[in-house]
Order: C-alpha cells, then structure tokens, then sequence
C-alpha cells in the first residue's frame, strides 16, 4: 500500500516542522496533513495542551519535496482546516533564573539574632579608635511617663551597624518589661544633646571610660550618664547565656541604664528564682535563673 505509507511518511515529516517551529518560537506554521487527520495530529504533537498562548495551524496541502501531493493537494485546496491549537509558553533561562529565592550570606560566626543586634562581625578587637560616632537619627519612643533622652554612639573602627545597634538599645529600654513597665517612664531618642548615654565600645576603651571601676576587659559599666558596653560581652555574651544571647544584651542594656537611674546592685533571692536584673548577672546569675528585665511579670 504505497499510498497510505507515503500519507504517514508526511504526517511524521509535518509534525517535526511543527514541532520544530513551535521550539524556534515561530508564531504559525504549517503542517502538511490530511484534513480528516488535522484534529488527531495536532493533538498527537501537542500533546492536547490548554492554558496557553495560541497557535494557528493551517492544515493540508503537501510537503515541498512531493510534486504529485502538490497536485493532488491542489485539488483538495478547499478542504483546508485552519485549527487554532494552544501551546505551552517556555520560560526563559533569565526568567528561571530570577525566579529563584535570595540568598542571604552572613558573616562567619554570626546568626541572624546578631545581625539584628547591629553586628556585622564576630571579631573583638582589643582595642578601637578611642572616639565615637553617634548614630544619626531620632526615635520618639511610646511618649508615656517621663520622657528620657538618649543618645546612643559606637566607637570608631567597630564592625557595627549603628542603626540596628540604636534599634536593639531602644526596643529593649520601651519594652513593657522595661523601666517604663507601668507607664511612669519611657525612652526616647536623639542625636543631639540627651541626658543619658548609651555607648558600644571595645574592651580597653571601656576600662578606660569606666575607671576608677574595675571592669577587667570584660564587663560593662553604667555611670556619669553614660551606659558603656562591652563589644566583648555583646558578641558572646556569657556561658550562662550563649543559648539566648538577645536576652543578654537586653539584660546588659537595662542593667547599666538601670545604674543610670539609680539602682544599685542586687543579689539572687535563691536557688531557681529569677536572678533580679540589678544582680550582676555578667559574672553569675545561679543559683538564680538569667532574667533580662526589671520587671519580668507586667
């Protein structure tokens, strides 16, 4: 049966011109098929896709390589099927690729908590430059109570970024757990002239700001209007506290400014209580547990 193997011979032949067009992203092509085999073939090359942009199809006619199809063809010319077929949109390479999540690469050491506290290393210098740089800005707080400016500066060659820095002071010093706890007293911030200070700085520039106290390279201090930080303390915290190091450095925030505003320290009340934030939890919160407020239970 010649006919009949020559008829699939250009229904195979059609479909990979098709197939191929449609690859090339051509708008139209067109298939050399019967009329009565358009529907099946179509689908059999689509595979039936819906839920695209369309294709139009002209069925019929010959391929150019049969001269005789092309007559037979030619009588035929009227039975021509125009089909319009859905084709399936190919996403781009680019477009795949944008498609993808953004990866967010920390510094060695650190976690996202610490990013958040405005650290940008894990590193403790020993010593920094010695002058500060106040973190530009303002925060008007919750504006209950008595307001108390603040005024908050890092120290020059510091990996820190100031804003978060200013951010995790301010957030920790209005928190409902806070000083201000029942609404006598809240926080606010400046970079102009402010009745306390807030202040990140390395281990020897602290000794030297905290003098005649003893903080040894390794504890802060709260005195003269000045919370002065340890950058030591605020990357690792304590052994106590490495599992929580954000309640650590809410508890290091509020424990100096609390010097600030006249407390003095505090001892634990006993085992397996909540040691009081004025304890000096730096060296020692047990047998109490760490508590990073001054008032835990609003």
């Amino acid at each position: 049966m010649p006919g009949r193997h020559a008829g699939r011979a250009r229904l195979v032949v059609g479909s990979l011109v098709a197939t191929g067009a449609l690859l090339a992203g051509a708008g139209t092509a067109v298939l050399t098929l019967p009329a009565g085999a358009a529907t099946d073939a179509v689908r059999g090359v689509l595979g039936g896709s819906t839920g695209a942009a369309p294709l139009a199809l002209v069925l019929g006619g010959a391929s150019d390589g049969d001269p005789g199809a092309r007559d037979d063809a030619a009588s035929r010319s009227g039975s021509r099927t125009p089909v319009e077929v859905v084709v399936p949109p190919v996403e781009s390479h680019e477009t795949l690729l944008s498609a993808d999540p953004p990866v967010l690469a920390l510094p060695p050491d650190l976690t996202l908590v610490d990013v958040a506290s405005g650290l940008l290393s894990a590193d403790v210098p020993e010593r920094g430059a010695g002058t500060f740089t106040v973190v530009p800005g303002s925060d008007p707080g919750p504006g209950t109570g008595t307001v108390r400016t603040i005024r908050v500066e890092v120290e020059d060659g510091l990996a820190i970024d100031g804003a978060k820095f200013a951010q995790t002071v301010m957030a920790t010093l209005n928190d409902p757990r806070g000083w201000g706890a029942d609404g006598s007293l809240s926080f606010a911030r400046t970079d102009g002239d402010a009745e306390l200070r807030v202040v990140l700085a390395s281990p020897d520039t602290v000794d030297v700001l905290c003098a005649p106290l003893d903080t040894g390279g390794q504890v802060s201090c709260g005195t003269n209007g000045r919370a002065t930080l340890n950058l030591r303390r605020w990357v690792h915290a304590t052994q106590e506290t490495t599992g929580d190091k954000a309640a650590y450095r809410q508890y290091l925030v509020n424990h100096e400014v609390g010097h600030l505003l006249g407390h003095r320290h505090e001892s634990c009340p006993g085992p397996g209580q909540l040691a009081p934030l004025m304890q000096q939890q730096s060296y020692k919160a047990a047998p109490c547990l760490p508590n990073p407020w001054p008032f835990p239970n609003p």
